[in-house]
C-alpha cells in the first residue's frame, strides 16, 4: 500500500508540473482573462480530457480512483504529453507501460544499426513488439536467411518459425523445443496485448496453417527467458551452437536487440568461412 500510496503522490505532482507548463492557447482554449498561477485550470484540465473537475483533482490529490487506458489516453492528450511523459503517466496510475494506441517501431536509429553491424560474426537482429524482425547484419542474413528479400509476414520470427520448412530444418529434431519455447514466450507477450486485433489476427492464422500450433495454443505455457542455447544447421557449414542475449532498447522499449555468441571455436570458424562467400 505505502508503495501505490507513493507513486499516487508522484502521479499527482507529475500531473501539476505538466498543467503548469500548458498555456490555453496551446491547448486550443481561449485565455480567459488574468490568471494567478501559470498554466491551466484543473477544470480546463477535466473539460479537455472529458471527465468531471472532481474526478480530475482526485487524480492529481493522489486518492485511490479508478483509472482506464481510456480515461489516461484522454488525459495524455489533454496535457500534450509526449511518447516518454505518456509511458511514464501510464506507469504512475497503474504500474504498467501502455500497450494500446501505440504502433509497433519499423526502422531502427542510424546509430542501433551501427550497433548491429558492428557485432561482426555474431548473428545479430532487432525485433519489435510483434515479433517482426526490423534490422538486422550481414551475419544474421548468412546464417538465419536473407531477410532483404523476405516479405513483412515472413520477417515475424514467429510465422516464420511455424510456417516455414527452411527454418524447421534449420533447427532438425530441435526445432519443437525451440517453438514451443518460442510459443511461450509470446503467449506471455501477447498478456499485455489482449483483444488486439492485430494479436487475435495472427493467433487464428497460425491456428490455421500450422498443426502444432493450434495444438499447442491452448496449453498456455508462458516464459519469459531471454537468454538461451540453440543449435542451427546450415546447408553450406553446417552445425552451428550459439548462446543467446536479448536486450530491450532503452529509448525504444519497443524493441529488443538479440545477439547470437558462437558457443566453440569450431563455430566462430564457420562462420568465418560462410561471411567470406556471403
Amino acid at each position: 500500500m505505502a508503495v501505490e500510496h507513493n507513486r499516487a503522490k508522484q502521479l499527482g505532482q507529475f500531473l501539476q508540473t505538466r498543467r503548469a507548463r500548458l498555456t490555453p492557447e496551446q491547448a486550443g482554449l481561449e485565455p480567459g482573462g488574468r490568471r494567478r498561477t501559470p498554466g491551466l485550470r484543473r477544470s480546463e484540465v477535466a473539460y479537455l480530457a472529458g471527465v468531471s473537475v472532481d474526478w480530475y483533482t482526485w487524480l492529481e490529490q493522489g486518492r485511490e480512483i479508478n483509472v482506464s487506458a481510456q480515461v489516461l489516453e484522454s488525459v495524455s492528450r489533454a496535457l500534450r504529453l509526449d511518447d516518454n511523459e505518456r509511458r511514464h503517466l501510464y506507469i504512475l496510475a497503474t504500474g504498467y507501460e501502455p500497450t494500446e494506441g501505440r504502433e509497433p517501431q519499423l526502422e531502427v536509429s542510424p546509430l542501433l544499426q551501427s550497433l548491429l553491424d558492428r557485432q561482426g560474426e555474431c548473428p545479430a537482429f532487432v525485433s519489435n513488439s510483434r515479433w517482426d524482425i526490423v534490422a538486422w547484419n550481414r551475419a544474421a542474413c548468412a546464417v538465419l536467411g536473407d531477410y532483404d528479400r523476405m516479405s513483412d509476414r515472413e520477417r515475424n520470427s514467429l510465422w516464420r518459425l511455424f510456417t516455414s520448412d527452411d527454418t524447421k530444418a534449420m533447427f532438425r529434431d530441435g526445432w519443437e523445443k525451440s517453438a514451443r519455447r518460442r510459443l511461450a514466450q509470446f503467449r506471455a507477450n501477447y498478456g499485455r496485448y489482449v483483444g488486439d486485433p492485430w494479436w487475435s489476427g495472427m493467433i487464428e492464422e497460425l491456428k490455421a496453417v500450422s498443426p502444432e500450433f493450434r495444438e499447442w495454443w491452448p496449453q498456455h505455457e508462458v516464459l519469459d527467458a531471454p537468454e538461451g542455447y540453440k543449435t542451427i544447421y546450415h546447408p553450406e557449414v553446417g552445425a552451428l551452437h550459439f548462446d543467446h542475449l536479448s536486450f530491450s532498447v532503452i529509448d525504444s522499449t519497443d524493441l529488443q536487440l538479440t545477439v547470437n555468441l558462437p558457443l566453440d571455436q569450431a563455430t566462430a570458424d564457420q562462420l568465418k568461412k560462410l561471411l567470406k562467400t556471403y
